[in-house]
């Protein structure tokens, strides 16, 4: 049911945790099956140089923002704005139509986090 990659982030998720201000915050839900996301970046010269998440949710969905982490990383917020959930469905390895809600809760933190991110630091 689940791809290999899907699998491997959610047994041995990547980069959990918090970051401390002056790292910017920005937390997406989905109403319709309750889960949220909250995402951290610290950013230097303009790219996210430490990123962090936190998620309550489903398998794809604690996946889904393992992987999200890695992609972040080293990105700038122009490249975070272009960001679309088929990005992170790619980097999981597929989703099945009844978890593309967690690529999508992905690009809403990612588009929050891009619009309130600080600057340079």
């Amino acid at each position: 049911m689940y791809a290999e990659r899907l699998l491997d982030h959610f047994q041995n998720p990547r980069n959990v945790g918090t970051l401390d201000p002056p790292a910017a915050m920005a937390e997406a839900s989905n109403p319709a099956c309750g889960d949220t996301l909250r995402l951290w970046a610290r950013f230097e010269g303009g790219v996210a140089v430490e990123v962090r998440y936190q998620v309550r949710g489903c398998t794809a969905s604690i996946a889904a923002g393992s992987a999200l982490t890695e992609w972040l990383a080293g990105k700038s917020r122009a490249a975070m704005r272009a960001f679309r959930a088929e990005m992170v469905e790619e980097a999981v390895g597929g989703l099945e139509p009844e978890s593309k809600h967690a690529a999508v809760l992905c690009a809403d933190a990612v588009k929050k986090l891009a619009a309130g991110a600080p600057p340079d630091l």
